[in-house]
C-alpha cells in the first residue's frame, strides 16, 4: 500500500514536469520565432549587440521576476518590487549622504556605504516581513497586501526624497557597484549578478526540496498541510526572498545613476508579473518555471525593442504589451489541453 502510495506522487510529479517542459519549449520557440520576425522588419535588428541588450538592458525586471516567479509558484502574489526597488535605492542615498548638506536633498545621516547598504537592505526585507505577516499571519489575499504595500513603500520613498530625487553629496564609491564592467567587456556587474542569481534559482527550483514544497504548496495547499508542511513559514521565506532581489535591484540602480528616485520602479512590478505569465506560469500556483519567465523576459523585451525600431508610440507599445500577454496565456492554455487530451 505503501509502495503504491508513493509510486502515484511520483508519477504526477514526472508528469507535471514534464508538461512545464513542454511550455518552456514552446515559450522559448515563440522567443525565436518573434525575434526572426522582427529581424526581417526591423532595419538592423538582427545584430549582436542588440542581442545582448535584450538581457542587459532588462536585467532589472528579469531579476524581480525570479522571486516573482516562485510566490506565483506557490499560489501568491508579489506586486511590492516596484516601490521596494524605489525605497531601497533611496534608502541607500539617504544613509549615504552626508550629513552637511547645503539643503535636505543633500543631507543624510552620513554612514559609510557597506552599513548604508546594509540598512537599505533592511529595509527592503521589513517591506517583505509585512507582506508575510499580513498574508499568511491574517489571511490576506496577497494580491491585496502586496499592493498596498508597495503604494507604502513608494510613499515613504517620496516622503525621504520630497518627491523629488537625492543626487548630491555622495561618497566617491557610491556609483561603483552599479556601473562596475566585468571580464574586460561592457557588461556590467548587475547583469552578471542577475545570471548568477537566476542560476541559483533554477537549481534550487529543480534540485532542492525547497523548490519542490514550492511547487507542492502551490499545486494543493491542503494537502500540504496535511503532509506536514509548514506553509506559513515557507510563505514568509518566499516574500523576504523576493523583497531581498527587490532591495539588491534597487541598491544597483540608485548606485547606476547615482541618485535616489521615488518613481524609480515604476510598473515594474508589472512587468516582473507579465514575464512570468508569459512564461507560462499559472496564476493559480503549481505551475511554472524560472527558465520560462526568462524566455518570457525575452518575448517582452524583443516586442518592445520592435516597436521601438518601429517607432511605434510609447500608447501603442503597451497595447502591443497587453495583446503579446493574451495571446501567450491562451495559446498555452491551448496546446496545454491539446496535449493532455
Amino acid at each position: 500500500m505503501s509502495s503504491v502510495t508513493e509510486t502515484l506522487p511520483t508519477k504526477r510529479a514526472r508528469e507535471k514536469m514534464s508538461d512545464e517542459a513542454f511550455i518552456t519549449s514552446l515559450v522559448a520557440g515563440v522567443a525565436i520565432i518573434l525575434f526572426l520576425i522582427a529581424a526581417i522588419m526591423v532595419p538592423n535588428f538582427f545584430q549582436w549587440q542588440n542581442v545582448v541588450n535584450l538581457v542587459t538592458n532588462n536585467w532589472a525586471v528579469i531579476a524581480l521576476g525570479i522571486g516573482v516567479t516562485f510566490l506565483l509558484v506557490s499560489g501568491n502574489f508579489d506586486l511590492s518590487v516596484g516601490g521596494i526597488v524605489a525605497l531601497a535605492g533611496v534608502l541607500s542615498v539617504w544613509f549615504a549622504q552626508s550629513p552637511d548638506g547645503a539643503n535636505a536633498l543633500s543631507t543624510g545621516l552620513g554612514l559609510s556605504y557597506p552599513v548604508a547598504i546594509a540598512c537599505a537592505l533592511a529595509g527592503a526585507l521589513a517591506i517583505g516581513a509585512l507582506n508575510a505577516l499580513f498574508v499568511v499571519r491574517f489571511g490576506i489575499p496577497s494580491i491585496i497586501v502586496t499592493l498596498g504595500t508597495m503604494m507604502v513603500a513608494r510613499g515613504v520613498a517620496q516622503v525621504i526624497t520630497h518627491g523629488s530625487q537625492r543626487n548630491t553629496n555622495l561618497p566617491d564609491e557610491f556609483g561603483f557597484l552599479g556601473n562596475l564592467s566585468m571580464f574586460g567587456t561592457s557588461i556590467k556587474f548587475p547583469v552578471v549578478l542577475m545570471g548568477v542569481l537566476l542560476l541559483i534559482a533554477i537549481f534550487v527550483e529543480r534540485k532542492m526540496v525547497f523548490g519542490r514544497l514550492t511547487y507542492w504548496i502551490g499545486a494543493n495547499p491542503e494537502a500540504a498541510t496535511l503532509s506536514g508542511i509548514d506553509r506559513g513559514r515557507h510563505i514568509t521565506k518566499l516574500y523576504l526572498f523576493s523583497a531581498g532581489i527587490a532591495g539588491i535591484v534597487g541598491i544597483l540602480l540608485a548606485s547606476e545613476y547615482k541618485s535616489g528616485f521615488s518613481n524609480r520602479g515604476l510598473l515594474m512590478e508589472f512587468d516582473a508579473l507579465v514575464i512570468a505569465l508569459l512564461g507560462g506560469v499559472a496564476i493559480a500556483g503549481g505551475f511554472g518555471s524560472v527558465i520560462g519567465m526568462f524566455f518570457g523576459a525575452i518575448i517582452l523585451a524583443v516586442v518592445t525593442s520592435a516597436a521601438t525600431g518601429l517607432v511605434l508610440s510609447p500608447d501603442w507599445q503597451f497595447i502591443l504589451k497587453a495583446v503579446a500577454v493574451f495571446l501567450a496565456i491562451v495559446a498555452q492554455t491551448w496546446a496545454l489541453a491539446r496535449r493532455n487530451k
